[in-house]
């Protein structure tokens, strides 16, 4: 493979962005291009749950302008994405049909988990430092127009994520509405963020200690990363330098601080706003170093396409914080960990000697692990709507990693594994806006997870060393136990209806008893 030049397209919420990037295995990822236009899309679509035509005109404009960039450089492929201004329009479908009609640019919506994912592995792209950085309890604070997430890492590993509605865009609107003057900002900003990080703090930061902040903003990262540059430190800043350049900014008016910092006047509100958010975090985090990877959306979109065409591979494991931050959630609402740990060498077992039957992919079997890990958080608020329960608490959560299709699939196994199985056509409102493909998926995992489930129905994990083999047209699960498995038995003609109704083959259990 020779390589590629690729395009990325960011319709945000303040700005629209195209970075052209190429793409080679010698080299990884290269940028040669970064265009950006300011746009504020965020607080006409914040208010009024619409984009007005004068801007759908200038967006139609600029994306024709980014094609000709595109085509300049040779460009062979490219992905365009609206973030939470293009995602809290009331009429998506409409907009992108009228952008791709004009433009010839198809406009993909990122739900938020799908956006920070993104944010999240373009800082991969800055692989050692993000790699010494994270071996510490670090926080990585990703702040938008419309949102913030904060996300908190522990060895190396995603354990929690949670989104404010507190961006920038927010924020400044409601600063404008209050007629509020610039002295002000920190006084009622703060007191609007410090709530909602309070909840933060007490179900997150009680016995957890955070010593790096990672930021990702378009506002204050240029700043940090001007700080330290004659010592080679780009980036990167202590608690008390950042505190530094919070005085020096307030001690002068906004034209000064534009020159100060090299960035146009009219960003200055917004460099304040998010400047606070970033303080009040520090306070409430207590950490001591910041990090400024200065890295954007566009420069995940090209990360992921890299990967996915093997330009380059990451030493992080992105799979792991996913499965992390489900056991995470388990443990939230008083999951078992034995039990989950059970589950799932069951359920792995038949899904990987059953592969030539389902054909299902390597990231469905990941889909079906998460599965195992939530198949009952739902008791922690019922144990007799326990399928409901479950099915809302995943679709209330946010797991970074899972596309917020993945993240229905995985809550309607979970909720079917409990509930009777709705079938596609039925106008099931669980399975609305699912193609066929979807609906298959969930069936064939749910029919996994049901008879793994009923495999240890006592909760008590009498199984050792399952072991599945497929043979004419019965699925062997052979058990060595010397517990009574009288009620597993009795209990699993039900579950073993459904694989057989899915999958064709029946089910047998054969017990052998250990001496």
């Amino acid at each position: 493979m020779t390589g590629e030049v690729f395009a990325a397209i960011d319709v945000g919420s303040y700005e629209m962005a195209l970075k052209i990037f190429e793409l080679s295995d010698k080299r990884g990822v290269k940028e040669l291009d970064h265009v950006r236009h300011r746009m504020d899309l965020g607080s006409e679509t914040y208010a009024t749950g619409k984009i007005g035509s004068r801007h759908v005109d200038e967006m139609i404009k600029i994306l024709g302008e980014f094609r000709q960039i595109m085509k300049s450089y040779g460009a062979t492929h490219y992905k365009a994405y609206g973030t939470s201004a293009i995602r809290e329009t009331r009429d998506i479908v409409v907009l992108q049909e009228l952008i791709r009609q004009r433009t010839h640019i198809q406009i993909d919506v990122l739900s938020n988990s799908e956006q920070r994912f993104l944010d999240y592995k373009s800082i991969a792209l800055k692989n050692e430092q993000f790699q010494e950085v994270i071996k510490r309890p670090t926080a990585i604070i990703d702040i938008g127009g419309g949102s913030i997430q904060i996300s908190l890492f522990e060895k190396d590993a995603l354990i929690a994520t949670q989104n404010l509605k507190t961006g920038v865009l927010r924020l400044h609107a409601i600063m404008q509405t209050v007629h509020a003057t610039r002295h002000r900002y920190f006084e009622l900003i703060s007191e609007l963020v410090n709530s909602q990080l309070a909840v933060f703090s007490k179900m997150y930061l009680k016995d957890r200690k955070v010593e790096n902040l990672i930021i990702i903003d378009d506002y204050v990262s240029p700043v940090i990363r001007r700080l330290k540059p004659e010592q080679g430190m780009e980036g990167f800043a202590t608690r008390q330098e950042y505190y530094g350049f919070l005085d020096k900014a307030n001690g002068v008016n906004a034209t000064d601080v534009a020159k100060m910092f090299g960035m146009p006047e009219e960003n200055i509100p917004l460099l304040y706003v998010s400047s606070i958010l970033i303080k009040c975090i520090l306070e409430i985090t207590k950490a001591e170093n910041l990090w400024a990877p200065g890295v954007t959306l566009c420069d995940g979109i090209a990360y992921e396409y890299a990967e996915k065409k093997n330009f380059i591979k990451s030493p992080h494991n992105f799979e792991h914080d996913i499965i992390s931050c489900a056991q995470n959630i388990s443990k939230r609402y008083m999951g078992s960990k034995s039990r989950r740990e059970t589950l799932w060498k069951i359920a792995s077992e038949i899904f990987d000697n059953t592969r030539k039957i389902h054909g299902l992919s390597k990231r469905e079997r990941l889909l079906l692990q998460v599965a195992t890990m939530l198949h009952d958080c739902g008791k922690y608020i019922s144990m007799i709507n326990l399928g409901d329960c479950s099915f809302n608490i995943i679709m209330s959560t946010e797991i970074i990693g899972l596309s917020h299709k993945e993240r229905s699939i995985v809550a309607n196994v979970v909720r079917y594994n409990h509930e009777l199985f709705d079938h596609y056509g039925e106008g099931s409102p669980y399975l609305e806006g699912f193609s066929y493909e979807d609906y298959l998926i969930v069936a064939k995992l749910t029919a996994i997870l049901r008879v793994a489930n009923s495999l240890d129905r006592t909760h008590k994990q009498k199984f050792k060393d399952v072991k599945v083999t497929v043979k004419d047209r019965e699925l062997i699960i052979n058990i060595d136990t010397r517990d009574d498995i009288t009620l597993e038995k009795g209990l699993f003609t039900n579950r073993a209806d459904f694989f057989e109704e899915v999958f064709g083959i029946k089910p047998v259990i054969k017990q052998k008893k250990m001496m």
